[in-house]
């Protein structure tokens, strides 16, 4: 046993991430997980904004230059980002690669794991001949908004040849095309290169890896299936693959969970909107009296810097503070999954990032949704329309829609049908479940 255990450690597998913190983290988690069935791993990452080596010393880390610049840096233009990294980033990383090949003729490299947001790592595996295994860190159902296209005058819609009709998905309650390009940028048109890059290069993987649960997207999954010729693997949540441990960038507030252990059961609405959404003094404010007036504990992270024109929460009145006092706390970021696995919390008003989608349903939470951009506009509508485990707050109704969560015969429906998500995927977790089933398979077809 010690013999295969060491033979399988001399197969390395190199995954390459994309730049930022809700794509980094199920990319760790996927590593971990990887890493407890033993393979050696490497992380290639750009410089931008790089994962914390000390956090994981079982990984080798290895970055790569970029030539990201200031300014798109600091405007945090996400599809200029994603375009500078996979026209600069291929040459780099395939001399790394070729570097470890050198220093290392013992090892074998398994595969090239890559995120879909950095997809010139395929062409990088192609030319090694080694295998190509793309990960997808959102819902199943946005790979589907790739090969749509609205044309370049606006009139209706062209594609590509895996076209998906305007009628969407069978379900006449699942998402259709139009709510897949709201998804996208908001002028679409200057991503179709983008995109068209996005598609050719995943083609090419062996296989396809999908952050999701198979009973939350199986209609999105067959049709995937049929228009994407690399297998298609829902391995997800996975988060709860992994072993424990933080995959966070951001320094965690612990002392929240003291706090939390002080409230009664079910009680704390706890509030988060991830890394990279951002919000004026105004909507800050009117979060703070809509909290404050539904008289409900909770638990709020502001990270600094996420209030436009301000440092953190300074704008907020002092009335706030007083009428508040114990029964509210403000952190700057919070260990979310331990936080949504406390007893205490009974709603997760979100962003709606696939992430905190997946740790809120993995825990039973229900959501009180308010999403910003991208992929969090087709997530809101898959909790609030599609499972119905939560509810969008409504601009100037905050108090309402808390109170409507947390105390009415509404709200407790919505939490059975939360409760049900959890046991379901906790059964999926278990041997036999669909996605340890999944892994097993993606195991014997691509690790061989």
């Amino acid at each position: 046993m010690e013999k295969q255990r060491e033979r399988v450690r001399q197969q390395r597998m190199v995954i390459v991430v994309s730049p930022f913190h809700g794509h980094i983290s199920p990319m760790i988690h996927l590593a971990t997980f990887l890493h407890s069935k033993g393979f050696s791993i490497t992380i290639v990452h750009p410089h931008f904004n790089s994962p914390d080596p000390l956090s994981h010393p079982e990984f080798t880390f290895l970055a790569i230059p970029d030539k990201l610049s200031e300014s798109g840096i600091s405007n945090w233009d996400l599809e200029g980002i994603a375009v500078t990294l996979n026209r600069n980033c291929a040459a780099p990383l395939l001399n790394s690669v070729e570097q470890m090949l050198l220093q290392n003729p013992d090892e074998n490299i398994v595969g090239i794991i890559y995120d879909t947001a950095v997809f010139f790592a395929q062409s990088v595996a192609d030319h090694l001949k080694v295998t190509g295994i793309a990960v997808r860190t959102s819902a199943a159902a946005r790979i589907l908004a790739f090969p749509v296209f609205p044309s370049p005058h606006g009139e209706g819609y062209i594609s590509s040849q895996d076209y998906i009709s305007d009628d969407g998905l069978q379900d006449p309650q699942s998402v259709s095309t139009k709510q897949l390009l709201a998804s996208l940028p908001a002028n679409p048109n200057n991503s179709i290169e983008l995109r068209i890059a996005l598609i050719r290069e995943i083609k090419k993987a062996s296989a396809i890896i999908v952050n999701t649960i198979d009973f939350l997207e199986q209609e999105a999954l067959a049709v995937i299936r049929e228009h994407f010729a690399p297998s298609i693997f829902a391995i997800g949540p996975l988060h709860k693959l992994a072993p424990t441990g933080s995959a966070s960038r951001l320094k965690e507030d612990s002392s929240c969970i003291s706090w939390l252990n002080k409230q009664a059961p079910k009680s704390v609405v706890y509030v988060s909107f991830g890394s990279l959404a951002a919000m004026d003094g105004e909507e800050l404010v009117n979060m703070a009296w809509g909290l404050a007036n539904s008289d409900q504990p909770f638990l709020w992270v502001v990270r600094p810097g996420s209030v436009r024109g301000s440092e953190w929460i300074e704008s907020l009145p002092k009335t706030f503070h007083e009428r508040v006092g114990e029964r509210g706390k403000i952190v700057r970021w919070a260990p979310q999954k331990i936080v949504l696995e406390h007893s205490a919390v009974g709603a997760f008003w979100s962003h709606c990032g696939w992430n905190s989608t997946l740790e809120s349903i993995s825990e039973g939470v229900p959501l009180l949704c308010r999403p910003f951009f991208g992929d969090q506009m087709l997530n809101s509508g898959y909790i609030c329309n599609m499972w119905k485990v939560g509810l969008e707050l409504e601009k100037g109704k905050i108090a309402e829609g808390i109170r409507r969560l947390m105390k009415d015969e509404e709200g407790m429906e919505i939490r059975k049908r939360a409760m049900d998500l959890k046991e379901k995927t906790e059964a999926c977790l278990r041997e036999g479940g669909s996605t340890i089933t999944s892994f097993n398979e993606f195991s014997k077809q691509i690790l061989g």
